[in-house]
């Protein structure tokens, strides 16, 4: 970590997301930048724009920036703008933007490499055990029910309508999780996604299985 505008945007981070209890803390940001090094390795991708735009992904986010995500924009402006050219700053931050999922039915193209990359990493960080343990965690904070049969997912076909969605935890598999190896765009990132969205699958089959009260092999 040699760049002051990466130490910049890792403390800041850090200071920022610690006592996040919705599966966004500090430690889900380390591991996407963590994850985010490794691909850009992988990848041959310019490491710094890689290592911020990581470390910042969620300062921004629709569901967690403090006066939305235009505030949580300007907040990166603020932090970032001595610290790295105009050219450096507007491709962080074009990431930053670009990044979220938005629904089953809303494309979400990375413009670069790099981009991609950030994406591939906090998508990684949201399938396997790791990532049902985050859903169940986010689900919890928002006070949602970890499932309701009488309530099926919903592929949502806008981002308006993504944002208003209310419903169970499980129905976040169907919605997102399950969908997220699919549109991983690295050949590295793709490797890591197979495994966790494997163990997705066995993890839904055992819980249906418990749900119904169904005797396990």
């Amino acid at each position: 970590m040699t760049h002051p505008a990466i130490q910049k945007a890792h403390d800041f981070a850090r200071g920022h997301f610690g006592e996040d209890g919705s599966g966004h803390d500090w430690w889900h940001v380390h591991r996407v930048w963590n994850t985010a090094i490794y691909l850009a390795e992988e990848e041959k991708a310019n490491r710094t724009v890689v290592e911020i735009a990581a470390l910042l992904h969620d300062v921004a986010d629709w569901k967690l920036a403090d006066g939305g995500e235009e505030a949580g924009m300007q907040q990166i402006c603020d932090l970032l703008t001595d610290e790295v050219d105009g050219k450096e700053l507007d491709h962080v931050c074009a990431i930053i933007r670009s990044l979220s999922f938005k629904g089953a039915g809303v494309a979400t193209p990375m413009a670069t490499l790099e981009g991609k990359i950030v994406q591939d990493a906090d998508r990684l960080d949201a399938i396997g055990a790791i990532g049902i343990a985050r859903a169940f965690a986010y689900g919890g904070n928002r006070n949602r029910l970890i499932h309701d049969p009488d309530k099926p997912p919903v592929m949502h076909e806008s981002f308006e309508a993504y944002k208003k969605n209310k419903g169970a935890s499980i129905n976040h598999f169907y919605e997102k999780l399950l969908l997220l190896k699919d549109r991983i765009n690295t050949d590295a990132g793709r490797k890591m996604a197979e495994e966790r969205h494997r163990f997705m699958e066995t993890y839904l089959d055992q819980f249906f299985r418990e749900w119904e009260g169904t005797p396990l092999d």
